[in-house]
C-alpha cells in the first residue's frame, strides 16, 4: 500500500474513534425509520392476537411495539418490512401443513389457513 493510501486510511480510523467517542459528529447519517406495526397490523384488519400469533411473537412484544415503548430489531423489523411489501409470503409460511406418517411434511398445504391476509390490490379474497 503506498503512502497517500495509509495515512488517508490511518486518518479514517482517527475520526472513527473519535465519533465513537463523541468528540466529533459524522459527516453524514443513515437512518431507517422502524416499521409502523399498528399500521401494519390495521391495514390487514387483523387482531393484535391474530397479528402476534402470524408473526411468531407475544401480544406483549406486539403492545410494546405499537405503544412506542420498544422498537422492533433485527430479524423482527425485517419481517414487519416483509409482511408489509409480500403479505402474501407470509401468509403462505404461516400455513398449517399435515403430516404424514413418516413426521415429513408433503409439499401440499392444507386448505385451512389460519389468518387471512389481503392481497397488495387491496382486496380481502375468502381463502
Amino acid at each position: 500500500m503506498n503512502k497517500r493510501l495509509f495515512s488517508e486510511l490511518a486518518q479514517s480510523v482517527k475520526e472513527m474513534n473519535a465519533i465513537r467517542r463523541g468528540e466529533m459528529k459524522p459527516s453524514r447519517a443513515f437512518e431507517v425509520p422502524a416499521p409502523d406495526a399498528r399500521m401494519i397490523r390495521m391495514r390487514f384488519r387483523l387482531s393484535q392476537t391474530e397479528f402476534a400469533g402470524l408473526l411468531g411473537i407475544s401480544v406483549a412484544t406486539l403492545r410494546n411495539w405499537e405503544q412506542g415503548l420498544r422498537r422492533p430489531k433485527g430479524p423482527a423489523r425485517v419481517l414487519l418490512h416483509v409482511v408489509e411489501l409480500h403479505p402474501e409470503a407470509v401468509r403462505d409460511a404461516s400455513m398449517p401443513r399435515s403430516r404424514d406418517v413418516t413426521g415429513h411434511r408433503p409439499g401440499n398445504r392444507t386448505s385451512k389457513r389460519a389468518f387471512v391476509i389481503p392481497s397488495r390490490t387491496g382486496s380481502h379474497p375468502k381463502l
